[in-house]
């Protein structure tokens, strides 16, 4: 008799010890959304990285970020491979102001942060005509690549593509005509434009420079009258 009952109280609690371990293993749980596996900001809502194109204030001033390209190495070690990734980016704040930067890093988010540090380190100050086009057409050369870029009449808009692009948007250029030939590597082509615009001159400098009105150097163009040339160079020393 004494075996008999404790066969029955065994057999009694064999299933509630088979079902305890069972409830920790639903989605309540153990699963993704339970508190015992807390995966936020794991998936493709998270924050694991930058977009392409990006606002930031630096010191009270907006700046225009743009990434233009990443490029993922890898080195073979005794124990697998080892990824690293390179960034290069154009920072600028639409005003006749940018730079460009490149930074390296095991993780994405972290060349992108270099390279946008190092850009708005190099940034330089690019002199515009009506705040909206170059004062003059220019050549570019580095490397393979060489860059040719025009002034151009409103509402033509950016004629460029790839890196170029990028230069002028953060630059705040609303008209020009550009072109590249020989390579498109974009390290290359980001160095050649900033070669180009690196000669950009206005006329107050030129005037400046020469001893001279700014309207006489405006009145030699033959796309203007003097009154038109004596209007523009007003617009230009104020």
């Amino acid at each position: 008799m004494a075996d008999e009952t404790e066969n029955k109280a065994v057999e009694a609690t064999a299933p509630e010890a088979a079902e305890a371990p069972r409830e920790g293993r639903g989605r309540g749980g153990r699963g993704r959304g339970g508190p015992g596996g807390q995966r936020e900001g794991r998936g493709r809502g998270g924050d694991r990285g930058r977009g392409r194109e990006g606002r930031t204030e630096e010191g009270g001033e907006e700046l225009i970020e743009k990434l233009v390209h990443i490029n993922r190495v890898s080195k073979t070690v005794k124990g697998g491979k080892r990824f690293g990734f390179a960034a290069l980016v154009v920072v600028g704040d639409g005003k006749g102001r940018v730079g460009f930067g490149h930074g390296k890093a095991r993780e994405v988010p972290e060349a992108i942060s270099k390279a946008t540090a190092s850009a708005k380190k190099a940034m330089v100050r690019v002199p515009l005509r009506d705040g909206r086009t170059l004062h003059h057409d220019a050549a570019g050369h580095f490397g393979a690549g060489r860059v040719y870029v025009r002034s151009a009449q409103p509402g033509t808009g950016i004629i460029a593509g790839g890196p170029m692009r990028a230069v002028f948007e953060s630059l705040g250029v609303a008209d020009v005509v550009t072109k590249s030939v020989g390579t498109n590597n974009p390290y290359n082509m980001i160095r050649a434009t900033f070669a180009a615009l690196s000669g950009q001159n206005s006329p107050k400098l030129v005037a400046q420079r020469r001893g001279k009105k700014i309207s006489d150097l405006l009145a030699r163009r033959g796309d203007v009258t003097e009154r038109q040339a004596a209007a523009e160079a007003e617009a230009v020393a104020e």
